[in-house]
Order: C-alpha cells, then structure tokens, then sequence
C-alpha cells in the first residue's frame, strides 16, 4: 500500500516521513501528535509552524533550540518586550530563518497575545480541536489532508483577533502537531500516544 506504515530499524511500523532522518524519528516518536497545552508551549509551536511556512520542517527542528534561545523560551511576556535592538539582533542571527515578515509577525503576536487573560490562547486554539470519533485513522499519506474545515476557522479565528502569519494550512500543522488531530497512520506505533520502547 503506497503512502502506509513503514516498518522502521527496530522493526516497528510508522510513518515514513518520520523515518528520513534520526531527527525526525525522534520527533514523529515522541512530540507530533501529542497533546500541547500552555500559552507560551503553543505560542512557540504557532511561532515555528509560521517559520516554517515555504520551508521543511527538519529546517526547523534543527534549529529549534536556537530559536529558542533567540525569542527567551517563546514566553509571551518576554518576547512582547522585545525592542527595535531585539528585531534587529533576530535579523542578524544566523541560528534562525531570517524572514522579516516571519520575524515581525512574531513580535507582533506576542504584544497581542500578551493582553490576552492567561489560558486564553490554549482554549480558543483547542476550541477547535474535531472529535475524534468523527475522524477515521488515515490508512496511507494521502489519507492526511492539508487543509480542513476546522484548521480554516481557527486560522480566521486568530486572525480576527489580530494574530498574523497563520493560514489554515499553518493552522492544521499546528493541530497535528499539537495533538489537536492524531494523524499518525492507522498502523503506525505512535497513534493514540506512545511508542512503546
């Protein structure tokens, strides 16, 4: 079956983007599709699925402790006191995508989101969350949509409240990754939750 479970070294199925790189292994096996919650946890992921926007996502995952380091741990107070200085050391580092609109997005978000009450951010990005029951576990690749309608609501959602860069493809990635869907394969060892070592 074209697109399925792949059998990876240890023998076990999954998914075969997760087997290209030992960096994505790590990540399909432990984080995609596990649950997120926290303001400042799903601001980072919102942050970097909008880096990520036009790029791979390994491009990001090997970066992603840089970017970290360069946005102070993704917390939204922080980064909401970011400065002009602030924006122009981003855009001189290296570490990171140097995107301004990227860049500028996030600073922007984070003043937004830093007049939001706290928990705000995680109940109205997991408001969105479709019930399982109602999603049968995709067989092959091509069972994985880009798009959908939930993914398209809370893209205009945020952007109604003023958040930027994120479309509802961006907003289903953040979904997957978040745990919001479990798009692991049927066979896959990682649907519904673990991978057992």
């Amino acid at each position: 079956m074209s697109g399925g479970a792949v059998a990876a070294a240890d023998g076990r199925p999954r998914c075969p983007w997760g087997l290209s790189t030992e960096d994505y292994l790590a990540y399909h096996d432990t984080e995609w599709g596990r649950a997120v919650h926290g303001d400042d946890a799903l601001f980072e992921r919102l942050c970097l699925e909008a880096f990520q926007s036009g790029l791979s996502w390994l491009t990001i995952l090997r970066r992603r402790e840089t970017f970290r380091t360069a946005f102070e741990g993704f917390r939204i107070e922080a980064v909401a006191k970011f400065t002009d200085t602030d924006r122009e050391r981003l855009l001189a580092d290296p570490g990171i995508i140097r995107n301004k609109a990227k860049v500028d997005a996030t600073l922007a978000n984070a003043k937004v989101l830093a007049g939001w009450p706290a928990g705000e951010l995680d109940e109205l990005i997991w408001s969105y969350a479709p019930d399982p029951a109602g999603r049968p576990a995709p067989r092959t690749l091509s069972d994985v949509p880009a798009v959908t309608p939930e993914s398209t609501a809370l893209a205009k959602a945020l952007k109604k409240r003023s958040i930027r860069f994120v479309g509802p493809t961006t907003a289903y990635a953040l979904m997957q990754a978040c745990g919001l869907v479990d798009d692991h394969l049927a066979d896959c060892v990682a649907r519904g939750g673990g991978v057992p070592r």
